[in-house]
């Protein structure tokens, strides 16, 4: 058996003679168990079937038509998690487009092959990317498994035992720690490397720790100062317009953002991002842009949104389009036909329309159908569950409004805050709605604390954990809740054997408690029982 024959490889290429070429090579190296895909769609769907080693991906998987490319695609993947860490991802692409896509990448590839290449030259670069991948794995282990301390750990013996990949090391060891909120840690380790050598990669970080510290000025200066070095770090125009709304310049950050999409215009992330902030800018004209975009761009994708399709309607309705508008909204219904949130968008879709065209009673029948279509598990964004709930409030539908509100704040996966949902009633004139509220959300807190007091009597750790991490989310402000949470997952650890998931979460309350309140008088008590966890299982500090 040849030292490739175990490896599984995924090929991604519309053209039928390029594929069979690509398997020729292949079987030349040894290497047979290989898949085939001729878009980005059939290559999610291989790809939750059955992981591959290695993804070799054209880059125009249109051939010049419609559809994803492979760029987008890796985004895709990346995004939704679908490709492991170690999963090495080789873009296939011609020279006269190389430049485009390396400079405008926003997350790059293992690694890129030029057309046309050898049998040798492919086995070189998976050759390099697996020495890398095995350089790595142990890290991408520790990093899968939630145990981010050790593959911080990890990373400090790398630098010195491979010094081959020390920068990437020093690269993986800064992130990580910015994961974790420690960013004067990673700050720091990125002016050491900038000490050295100017690195542009090196200079982003030091922006991204700057801003994650609120240190927006200074965050702001080094950003700029990359962007004049290096117009095509995309992800510093990210940051820099985060700065600029952080500072209040919230037109600069629009613009910051315009000139991104001119460089690099396939990023529907960043697009979506622009057609949010103009809307919110009051710019009609760049969002509708903005969002026509995305929706054509995400039209091929195996994860569309139909709520790209409500902010384009909210765009041309705010541009004074009601036809453009009403051809949205079929659009909407005819392409994301069985999708789960199709029927709460098309309705607050319509409502916008007919709020445009002064139906208000019909307006509120359908905002009054989008809450009820979110009152059981379908659930929008944070943003759009608000958004529907301010329709709700200027239509008189109280009881409507509550229960999106409080559908929003009972599911855990969204960012909404207690404080920030009784601000939309707040703000509508309606503290007595507020008020309503926040006794429904005290009066369930109470109620889940008391389940995990019960389940952890019942010897059901898991269930204690998750009844206090749902306490928490509803009021993260609370530090008593917060103290409660680390304690019910120390129990388990206590109980169950050290878990590093729950471990770095008690790291990270504990750390929320002490920037709350550096001398708060649990803070002592849990830090003792969480070190004294961390003694028991032999876990490194």
């Amino acid at each position: 058996m040849g030292k490739y024959s175990n490896l599984t490889v995924l090929i991604v290429d519309p053209n039928v003679g390029m594929r069979g070429n690509l398997h020729n090579m292949l079987n030349t190296c040894e290497i047979n168990k290989i898949e085939y895909a001729v878009n980005a769609g059939t290559a999610i769907r291989q790809i939750r079937k059955q992981p591959f080693d290695v993804i070799l991906c054209e880059y125009d998987l249109g051939n010049g038509q419609e559809g994803q490319d492979g760029q987008q695609l890796l985004e895709d993947l990346r995004h939704h998690k679908l490709i492991a860490l170690w999963t090495i991802f080789i873009m296939i692409t011609s020279e006269n487009v190389l430049s485009k896509v390396m400079g405008a990448a926003e997350l790059a590839p293992t690694d890129y092959i030029l057309k046309p290449f050898t049998v040798d030259m492919l086995l070189q670069r998976i050759t390099k990317a697996l020495e890398k991948r095995a350089d790595f794995f142990s890290i991408h282990q520790a990093m899968t498994q939630g145990n981010l301390r050790d593959a911080i750990r990890i990373c400090q013996l790398g630098e010195t035992k491979v010094p081959r990949w020390a920068g990437d090391y020093q690269r993986l060891r800064a992130e990580l720690h910015l994961v974790l909120g420690e960013a004067a840690e990673a700050e720091a380790i990125y002016q050491q490397i900038l000490d050295i050598k100017p690195m542009h990669w090196a200079q982003l970080g030091l922006g991204k720790a700057q801003f994650m510290q609120g240190n927006f000025e200074k965050a702001e200066e080094t950003l700029r100062f990359l962007l004049n070095s290096n117009d095509k770090m995309m992800s510093a125009y990210d940051w820099l317009a985060k700065t600029q709304q952080a500072l209040g310049n919230h037109a600069q950050a629009q613009k910051v953002l315009e000139n991104a999409v001119i460089k690099s215009p396939h990023m529907v992330k960043r697009l979506r991002r622009l057609g949010e902030l103009a809307l919110e800018n009051g710019d009609p004209a760049v969002a509708e842009r903005s969002f026509k975009s995305v929706v054509a761009k995400a039209k091929y994708s195996e994860f569309r949104d139909p709520e790209d399709h409500v902010k384009l309607v909210q765009a041309l309705v705010k541009k004074g389009d009601p036809t453009g508008a009403a051809g949205v909204i079929r659009d909407l219904e005819k392409s994301l036909r069985g999708n789960a949130k199709l029927d709460a968008c098309k309705a607050i879709s319509v409502g916008m329309l007919y709020d445009a065209t002064g139906n208000a009673g019909n307006a509120a029948t359908e905002y009054g159908n989008a809450a009820e279509a979110v009152s059981g598990e379908v659930l929008l964004s944070s943003q759009m569950m608000v958004s529907l709930a301010k329709n709700c409030l200027e239509h008189k539908l109280d009881d409507a409004a509550s229960n999106v509100m409080l559908s929003a704040l009972n599911d855990t996966a969204s960012e909404l805050s207690v404080s920030t949902a009784m601000k939309v009633f707040a703000d509508a004139g309606r503290p007595d709605l507020a008020k309503g509220m926040d006794a429904q959300v005290r009066k369930q807190v109470a109620e889940l604390v008391a389940a995990s007091e019960e389940k952890s009597k019942q010897g059901d750790y898991k269930g204690a954990v998750a009844a206090m991490l749902a306490a928490v989310h509803k009021i993260p402000e609370n530090v008593q809740l917060v103290y409660g949470a680390v304690s019910a997952m120390l129990k388990q650890i206590d109980e169950m054997g050290w878990d590093h998931g729950l471990g770095q979460q008690s790291h990270v309350f504990i750390e929320k408690i002490r920037a709350t309140d550096a001398n708060h008088p649990l803070l002592p008590t849990l830090l003792k029982e969480y070190q004294t966890m961390q003694r028991k299982y032999g876990i490194s500090a």
